[in-house]
Protein backbone atom coordinates (compact mmCIF):
# COMPACT_ATOMS: atom_id res chain seq x y z
CA UNK A 1 0.00 0.00 0.00
CA UNK A 2 1.23 3.68 -0.89
CA UNK A 3 0.07 5.94 1.78
CA UNK A 4 0.89 9.85 1.30
CA UNK A 5 1.57 11.45 4.59
CA UNK A 6 0.78 14.58 4.17
CA UNK A 7 3.37 17.52 5.00
CA UNK A 8 3.17 20.19 7.90
CA UNK A 9 3.46 22.93 5.25
CA UNK A 10 0.74 21.45 3.19
CA UNK A 11 -1.89 21.85 5.93
CA UNK A 12 -3.84 24.46 7.32
CA UNK A 13 -3.10 24.88 10.87
CA UNK A 14 -4.72 28.40 11.75
CA UNK A 15 -6.54 28.16 15.03
CA UNK A 16 -5.38 24.52 15.66
CA UNK A 17 -3.63 23.23 18.25
CA UNK A 18 -0.49 21.47 16.95
CA UNK A 19 1.56 19.05 18.75
CA UNK A 20 5.21 18.15 17.56
CA UNK A 21 7.55 15.51 18.50
CA UNK A 22 10.80 16.84 18.47
CA UNK A 23 14.14 15.47 19.44
CA UNK A 24 15.42 17.89 22.21
CA UNK A 25 17.58 15.64 23.43
CA UNK A 26 20.51 17.86 24.56
CA UNK A 27 23.43 17.50 26.71
CA UNK A 28 22.64 19.66 29.49
CA UNK A 29 25.59 19.36 32.74
CA UNK A 30 24.46 21.30 36.05
CA UNK A 31 21.61 22.67 34.25
CA UNK A 32 23.66 24.77 31.62
CA UNK A 33 22.92 23.30 28.06
CA UNK A 34 26.36 22.37 26.71
CA UNK A 35 25.11 21.95 23.08
CA UNK A 36 21.91 23.64 21.31
CA UNK A 37 22.44 22.00 17.96
CA UNK A 38 19.10 19.89 18.17
CA UNK A 39 17.15 22.63 19.08
CA UNK A 40 18.52 24.83 16.22
CA UNK A 41 17.31 22.08 13.88
CA UNK A 42 14.12 22.31 15.29
CA UNK A 43 12.98 25.78 14.40
CA UNK A 44 12.25 25.90 11.30
CA UNK A 45 9.43 23.26 11.96
CA UNK A 46 7.66 25.58 14.80
CA UNK A 47 8.26 28.71 12.80
CA UNK A 48 6.17 26.69 9.75
CA UNK A 49 3.59 25.90 12.19
CA UNK A 50 3.53 29.62 13.67
CA UNK A 51 3.59 30.98 10.58
CA UNK A 52 0.72 28.99 9.54
CA UNK A 53 -1.65 30.31 12.81
CA UNK A 54 -1.20 27.13 15.03
CA UNK A 55 -0.90 26.96 18.25
CA UNK A 56 2.24 24.89 18.92
CA UNK A 57 2.44 22.26 21.74
CA UNK A 58 6.12 20.89 21.96
CA UNK A 59 6.64 16.98 23.32
CA UNK A 60 10.73 15.54 23.58
CA UNK A 61 12.23 13.61 25.87
CA UNK A 62 15.37 14.04 27.59
CA UNK A 63 17.70 11.62 28.69
CA UNK A 64 16.39 8.25 30.50
CA UNK A 65 14.99 8.90 33.70
CA UNK A 66 13.51 6.45 36.33
CA UNK A 67 9.48 7.53 35.61
CA UNK A 68 8.95 6.85 39.81
CA UNK A 69 12.09 8.93 40.90
CA UNK A 70 11.21 12.02 39.17
CA UNK A 71 14.93 13.74 39.07
CA UNK A 72 14.74 16.92 38.23
CA UNK A 73 18.06 16.60 35.88
CA UNK A 74 16.10 15.75 33.34
CA UNK A 75 13.77 18.62 33.23
CA UNK A 76 13.39 20.01 29.63
CA UNK A 77 13.18 23.70 31.21
CA UNK A 78 16.46 24.56 30.25
CA UNK A 79 15.64 23.39 26.84
CA UNK A 80 11.92 25.95 27.31
CA UNK A 81 14.24 29.21 27.96
CA UNK A 82 16.69 28.70 25.21
CA UNK A 83 14.15 27.89 22.71
CA UNK A 84 12.43 30.94 24.13
CA UNK A 85 15.94 32.56 23.14
CA UNK A 86 16.33 31.25 19.75
CA UNK A 87 12.68 32.00 18.67
CA UNK A 88 12.90 35.39 20.35
CA UNK A 89 9.37 34.91 21.88
CA UNK A 90 7.93 33.36 24.96
CA UNK A 91 8.42 29.73 25.49
CA UNK A 92 5.63 28.31 28.34
CA UNK A 93 6.53 25.32 29.98
CA UNK A 94 4.17 22.92 31.50
CA UNK A 95 4.98 20.60 33.86
CA UNK A 96 1.50 18.64 34.08
CA UNK A 97 0.34 19.13 30.45
CA UNK A 98 -1.73 15.15 30.89
CA UNK A 99 -4.03 17.50 33.00
CA UNK A 100 -4.42 19.94 29.49
CA UNK A 101 -2.15 22.53 28.59
CA UNK A 102 -2.80 26.28 28.69
CA UNK A 103 -3.28 28.24 25.11
CA UNK A 104 -0.33 29.92 24.87
CA UNK A 105 1.14 30.83 21.37
CA UNK A 106 4.36 27.77 21.94
CA UNK A 107 4.07 24.96 25.10
CA UNK A 108 7.08 23.14 25.66
CA UNK A 109 5.77 19.84 27.96
CA UNK A 110 8.06 18.29 30.52
CA UNK A 111 9.73 15.15 29.39
CA UNK A 112 8.19 12.45 28.08
CA UNK A 113 10.10 9.94 29.63
CA UNK A 114 8.94 11.35 33.06
CA UNK A 115 5.66 9.47 32.48
CA UNK A 116 4.88 5.27 33.24
CA UNK A 117 4.15 4.10 29.26
CA UNK A 118 5.85 6.23 27.55
CA UNK A 119 8.72 3.86 26.65
CA UNK A 120 5.79 0.64 26.48
CA UNK A 121 3.80 2.48 23.80
CA UNK A 122 1.30 2.39 26.84
CA UNK A 123 -2.73 2.77 24.75
CA UNK A 124 -4.25 4.76 28.04
CA UNK A 125 -1.07 7.43 27.38
CA UNK A 126 -1.57 7.52 23.93
CA UNK A 127 -5.06 8.12 23.95
CA UNK A 128 -4.30 11.32 26.90
CA UNK A 129 -1.72 13.06 24.69
CA UNK A 130 -3.81 12.61 21.47
CA UNK A 131 -6.85 14.22 23.16
CA UNK A 132 -4.60 17.53 23.96
CA UNK A 133 -4.32 18.14 20.19
CA UNK A 134 -5.99 18.53 16.56
CA UNK A 135 -2.89 17.60 14.59
CA UNK A 136 0.02 15.48 15.70
CA UNK A 137 3.56 15.73 14.02
CA UNK A 138 6.25 13.69 14.32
Amino acid sequence: MNMQIPLMQDLDLQGLRTMIRLDLNVPIKEGVITSDARIRAAIPTIEIALDKGATVILLSHLGRPDPDSLDGSFSLEPVAKRLGDLLDRPVNFCTDWLEGIPDNEITLCENTRYFKGEKSNDDSLANKIASLCDVFVM
